[in-house]
């Protein structure tokens, strides 16, 4: 792993698929906090692409249960003028217009990736703790982490490295 400390840029020669496979394994033994830690650093990373485009990314890779985990820790952190200005929006038409609280399975599965990503974006604005829970919420879920590519996993490496060091 220690490869990985210096981020994107100490990953540079690190092969993609490569990253993909040190993340499965490090996923598997590293404590929970260490992998929470991890990958928020690299949903953080001014190295990885933004807070929401990664969320829609994974969300895009997910299966309805884990697409509802999502959207539900996205809306847990928004305040009742976001949630009531989703009403009017196409996740409004999804919810019949009333403010969701708690999203099932079968619902996620009408949400498009691109509503997923303009949810996140508001969540972030709200509260920008979002990107903790969601690192939580994928320390779960670690497979989906994989969606957002070699160079974010190489990141989320390195920040494991460095947290694990400490």
């Amino acid at each position: 792993m220690t490869q990985y400390l210096g981020g994107a840029a100490g990953a540079g020669g690190i092969n993609q698929n490569q990253a993909a496979d040190d993340f499965d394994r490090v996923a598997q033994n590293a404590p929970r906090d260490a992998l929470a830690q991890g990958v928020t650093g690299a949903l953080r990373s001014d190295q990885t692409p933004p807070f929401p485009q990664m969320v829609s990314q994974m969300f895009g890779q997910s299966n309805p249960n884990q697409r509802a985990g999502m959207l539900n820790q996205l809306l847990a952190t928004l305040g009742p003028t976001v949630l009531a200005s989703l009403g009017n929006g196409g996740l409004g038409k999804i919810f019949g217009g009333r403010t969701p609280t708690q999203v099932t399975p079968e619902q996620a599965e009408q949400i498009s990736p691109d509503d997923v990503r303009d949810l996140a974006e508001k969540a972030e604005q709200q509260n920008p703790s979002i990107v903790d829970r969601m690192g939580d919420f994928y320390a779960d879920n670690p497979t989906l982490v994989k969606a957002i590519g070699g160079a974010a996993l190489a990141i989320a490496l390195g920040h494991m490295a460095q947290n694990m060091r400490r």
